[in-house]
């Protein structure tokens, strides 16, 4: 940790302070489309490290976890990991992710979903693309399918997350529910469902059906791409 503040030490400050407010004036005048995801991580960086050159930060993290997305949603343990990582970054990049969930649930939140679908899924990768392990959520909808309340029901392995009929149905019904949207990530980053996924949505369809309640689909998130079961004809 002191070689690396030594080396970034040494960078002049006026260079640091006209590199620093040149990335400020492209973001200002183009946004974010004005700079590559490293000058986008430096801007972040800016505020954590404030007397510091932290594009080798920035190279470093990219380099780490692959993009700007996959280094805000990286966790915080992981993100500790990395050399010249220490507490004010982890928690300046856990305010971006945030930030970014919370002004994604808002273009969904008590809306009509299934006419705003593009904003839905931004919503759910957002929220789930990048996560380590799987994340089963149910999104609850009215008779007028605005969307009153997002439940991650359970949280499993790399692989596996247990779900159970019974509890779904229940909550249904605790919300007044007319209709349900499923939606869970696949750490792997395939979104394409398996067999086990099918067979679960069968049966959640089967308990929910008995109730008159809808199960409009279930969204699958990958890294990269989602599926949805009723445009595969699955649902």
């Amino acid at each position: 940790m002191l070689e690396f503040r030594t080396a970034e030490a040494a960078v002049p400050e006026d260079f640091r302070k006209n590199h620093r407010k040149r990335l400020r004036d492209r973001f200002m005048s183009g946004g974010a489309a004005a700079l590559p995801d490293y000058e986008l991580l430096e801007l972040v960086l800016f505020r954590a490290i404030p007397r510091q050159d932290v594009k080798p930060l920035a190279h470093r993290l990219m380099h780490h976890f692959g993009s700007f997305n996959e280094v805000i949603s990286a966790p915080a343990m992981r993100l500790s990991g990395v050399k010249g990582v220490g507490q004010a970054v982890v928690q300046e990049l856990k305010i971006i992710e945030a930030a970014a969930h919370r002004l994604a649930k808002s273009r969904v939140m008590d809306k009509e979903v299934l006419s705003s679908w593009d904003a839905l899924i931004t919503y759910c990768t957002t929220a789930m693309a990048h996560r380590d392990t799987e994340q089963f959520r149910i999104l609850f909808l009215n008779r007028k399918n605005v969307l009153i309340a997002d439940e991650a029901q359970q949280t499993g392995t790399v692989d596996h997350v247990p779900v159970y009929p019974r509890e779904v149905a229940k909550r249904a019904l605790e919300l007044n529910a007319s209709a349900i949207i499923l939606v869970h990530n696949h750490p792997s980053g395939d979104p394409s469902p398996s067999d086990a996924d099918i067979e679960m949505t069968a049966r959640i369809n089967r308990a929910l059906s008995a109730l008159n309640i809808q199960v409009h689909d279930h969204v699958i998130i990958g890294k990269n791409d989602v599926s949805s079961f009723h445009s595969l004809d699955l649902l």
